[in-house]
């Protein structure tokens, strides 16, 4: 089937445009692979933890010792299998936010307006465009309105260029001239609206011949990973010197050289923390795929870490705060004032049809704004068959909103008649303005507004005039307008609104409702809301302030009513430069900036732009306010888990680097051999990831106040109090092997120190998940995987200390119960002191 013989009106069936996705691949340039399970193995065999267990290994074998060195083999399969679960299982929860957050398209299949993904564009698609949209593909115009496109990304001009409907076969061109009846994948529309049918996909369009170099960009490592990248090479040079000077001790001291070089790689084992970077991947990726079952989208992993830091949350009111759900409630024209319900209202007096049929007339045909959507519904309703609604009249001429002038006008042919027929609808101001009323006709429209958006209605204003023909006039004012009237439409509050605005204030976040409507609707909204009762911020102030002046009115402003969206930027800096912490919404193509220069920017995914969501970091599904809460929520609770998993990882590579030097230095039989940091490695990195990434929510986490978002993940005294843990099972571990030495046998005293360790380390774990609660009172938080992974280390215990074969690779005999109890004893005693810490400091209830 040629595309060209496809109906624009029905454009292809779905059959017909699955079989050419399959023939022609998907919509996307080549490059950006994900990494597959074959790489991720390349690139954990590379990792120094598995470099130093071969080498062992082979020092095993080297030295004639199979069993050993096949065991440590077969360790370090079995880590490889942990490491393979876990980054596969991040790859995977950032395939799926890859492909949610890919760009989509609206196309035309079988008859039906649908928005699809845009990979799954195929030629022969038919498009359609609207202002904000990113273009899916190559394709040819087959109508235009007002239609203009920011081909820079191709061609390097800054300035958008006019585009037409293609009349007849045009000969091919290139991207940047004007007037033009070609579109092309990547660029944007900045005006108009159109449709489309495409042409070339994929590495076929001509953004696609430069995909290859694309492609082989790298993407920029975050601050974070950086600075723990650092940290893990500052501690692998140390374990690289102290390992030296520990084979050098040991050899001198003992003069088996063999022993001494591998406790030197036990030493090297014991002192890496490797999992350091194994979290900054896992836990962001993961918390990231579960911040999309709150309706919440990540397209920057590093707005995760700014979430749960935001003092200050800008939210739109109309679609965020509300429902979107417009619906025409009351008309004023003349003197005359309507209050309308559909189940109540039967007929639509003759006074008030000119206004709803100009009202129709000012919008879209196919509207996809909620207030068109609504003006069309009610023609349906109450003009249905009467000579008001015009489906036979052609649109010749649009003129869009502008910062200057918030009204929109369309020019219409009539089927009869020569005059050109002008409708006009916008803020009542721009209206009035446009008809150029005297100053009591404008006082007593301004009087009628008031009073409508003080019940909470969205107020509109409606103007009609004729012309004769073309040429059109450049502006709306050359036209003349004559006042038709005015009409209010409501936007329900959401339901689950009011609780969540509670939840802000309880847990310190200061919410600011933006919007377009007059103060006195947004009065209403907000104390529906629940918002304090502060006079509204409106734009015209708001313009008038210099910036310090402009800063020092938002300090506790919760109200900003009448906002062109440009000035949402200015918003946005202001409150910045108060210190605050800045989350905004924004959908439209004025809100990129916004969005762009808050600390996390919200985009909605319901109604938003593909430029809001390219602007921003984060991306709301449902444009539901309620979602934004639960995933501050979520934010808070992932960077707790990484602090907690970072402290752990710091805390429990102590005692095992302790364990692995200081026996040796005071004379005392080496306790820790490769084979026993294996042991302990397997426990530390599902802990270090699975376990703390499976980490409930504190339970305030939402009752306290926003941390400073300049205090570093893991520094300052979170840092040396997680190394004073460490030391603290240290000190128990050390103890126990001393003790364990005066009564117990040789075999014995490493089997009681090192089932000190074991559970010194588990110990650590529930102590760390625990940050401000008890240790009893964590166990009552369900963690399933945390249970799991305690019960495999205890059952491995178990094996290595009584079955008789592991126990001899391990360098183990059997304890007797009243020691083993001793070892859990000492060895849970080891976080004890925190324990206590944690309860002095807690606040008296």
């Amino acid at each position: 089937m040629n595309p060209s013989n496809d109906d624009p009106e029905s454009g292809l069936s779905q059959a017909h445009a699955a079989e050419r996705l399959l023939r022609d691949g998907p919509n996307s340039l080549p490059g950006g692979q994900r990494r597959t399970l074959a790489m991720i193995f390349l690139e954990t065999l590379r990792e120094p933890m598995f470099l130093l267990l071969i080498a062992a290994g082979s020092l095993y074998l080297a030295f004639g010792d199979l069993q050993e060195g096949l065991i440590l083999f077969g360790l370090v399969l079995v880590t490889v299998g942990l490491t393979l679960y876990q980054e596969g299982k991040t790859e995977h929860a950032m395939a799926a936010l890859r492909e949610l957050t890919s760009p989509r398209a609206r196309v035309v299949r079988d008859g039906q307006a649908l928005r699809v993904a845009g990979a799954d564009v195929v030629a022969g698609d038919i498009l359609l465009l609207a202002e904000g949209d990113r273009i899916a593909a190559d394709a040819t115009l087959l109508s235009s309105s007002d239609l203009q496109v920011d081909e820079s990304l191709l061609t390097g001009e800054a300035m958008p260029v006019g585009k037409r409907a293609a009349n007849g076969d045009a000969p091919a061109a290139t991207p940047g001239g004007d007037d033009l009846p070609f579109v092309y994948s990547g660029t944007l529309v900045v005006q108009g609206q159109g449709m489309a049918r495409v042409t070339a996909t994929g590495a076929r369009s001509e953004i696609g011949r430069i995909g290859e170099a694309l492609g082989t960009l790298q993407s920029e490592s975050s601050p974070l990973k950086k600075q723990m990248a650092a940290l893990v090479r500052v501690l692998a040079i140390l374990a690289l010197v102290m390992s030296l000077l520990l084979v050098i001790a040991d050899g001198l001291i003992r003069g088996d050289w063999s022993q001494a070089l591998l406790a030197g790689i036990a030493l090297a084992m014991a002192m890496l923390p490797q999992e350091f970077t194994v979290v900054l991947t896992v836990l962001p990726a993961l918390g990231a795929w579960r911040l999309s079952h709150e309706n919440l989208l990540v397209r920057r992993i590093s707005a995760i870490e700014t979430l749960g830091a935001t003092t200050v949350l800008c939210v739109d009111k109309t679609g965020t705060l509300t429902e979107n759900r417009m619906t025409v409630t009351q008309l004023h024209a003349g003197d005359e004032s309507l209050c309308i319900d559909y189940d109540v209202t039967d007929d639509l007096p003759e006074a008030f049809h000119t206004l709803v049929e100009f009202a129709i007339l000012a919008s879209e045909t196919d509207p996809y704004d909620p207030m068109e959507q609504a003006f069309h519904r009610f023609g349906q309703h109450f003009l249905a068959n009467t000579e008001h609604l015009h489906r036979d009249w052609e649109l010749v001429h649009e003129y869009g909103l502008t910062p200057e002038l918030r009204a929109m006008a369309h020019v219409w042919k009539a089927v009869t008649g020569s005059p050109h027929v002008v409708a006009a609808k916008g803020a009542p101001e721009a209206i009035i303005d446009l008809c150029h009323l005297d100053a009591g006709r404008q006082q007593s429209v301004l009087a009628t507004v008031n009073q409508m958006a003080a019940q909470g209605l969205r107020v509109l204003a409606v103007a009609q005039a004729r012309f004769p023909d073309a040429p059109w006039p450049a502006i709306e004012h050359d036209f003349d307008f004559e006042f038709v009237g005015l009409l209010g439409l409501t936007d329900p509050l959401r339901a689950e609104v009011p609780e969540a605005v509670r939840v802000c204030r309880e847990a310190g976040i200061r919410v600011l409702m933006i919007t377009g409507d007059y103060p006195a609707t947004a009065r209403v909204i907000a104390r529906e809301a629940g918002l304090a009762a502060i006079e509204p911020l409106s734009g015209d102030t708001l313009a008038r302030l210099d910036d310090a002046a402009l800063q020092d009115a938002l300090k506790n402003a919760n109200v900003c009513a009448r906002i062109a969206p440009a000035q949402k930027l200015r918003i946005v800096r202001a409150l910045m430069a108060n210190g605050e912490v800045v989350a905004m919404t924004g959908d439209g193509v004025n809100d990129a900036p916004a969005l762009k220069a808050a600390h996390v920017g919200i985009a909605m995914g319901g109604r938003g732009t593909d430029v809001a969501r390219e602007a921003a970091s984060l991306v709301l599904l449902d444009d539901n306010f309620a979602s934004i809460v639960r995933a501050v929520r979520q934010g808070r609770r992932i960077f707790d888990n990484l602090r907690k998993s970072m402290s752990y990882i710091l805390a429990v590579h102590v005692p095992i680097a302790g364990m692995a030097l200081l026996p040796v230095l005071l004379g005392w039989p080496v306790l820790l051999y490769p084979l026993h940091i294996a042991f302990l490695e397997i426990i530390i990195g599902p802990a270090c990831s699975m376990v703390f990434e499976n980490e409930p929510a504190e339970p305030d986490v939402m009752r306290r106040p926003p941390r400073n978002a300049a205090a570093r993940l893991f520094g300052g005294a979170i840092l040396l109090m997680a190394f004073v843990q460490g030391l603290g099972v240290l000190a128990v571990a050390l103890a126990a092997y001393a003790w364990g030495v005066s009564w117990l046998s040789g075999p014995q005293a490493h089997a009681f120190a090192f089932a000190t360790l074991v559970m010194g380390n588990l110990s650590l774990i529930f102590s760390n998940r625990a940050r401000r609660s008890s240790l009893l009172a964590s166990l009552r938080a369900p963690n399933r995987v945390l249970w799991i992974v305690a019960a495999v280390t205890l059952g491995f215990l178990a094996l290595s200390l009584y079955q008789p074969w592991l126990a001899g690779l391990f360098r183990f005999a059997p304890l007797p119960l009243p020691a083993l109890a001793a070892a859990i004893g000492l060895g849970m005693s080891g976080v004890f002191w925190y324990e206590a810490v944690k309860w002095w400091r807690r606040p008296a209830r």
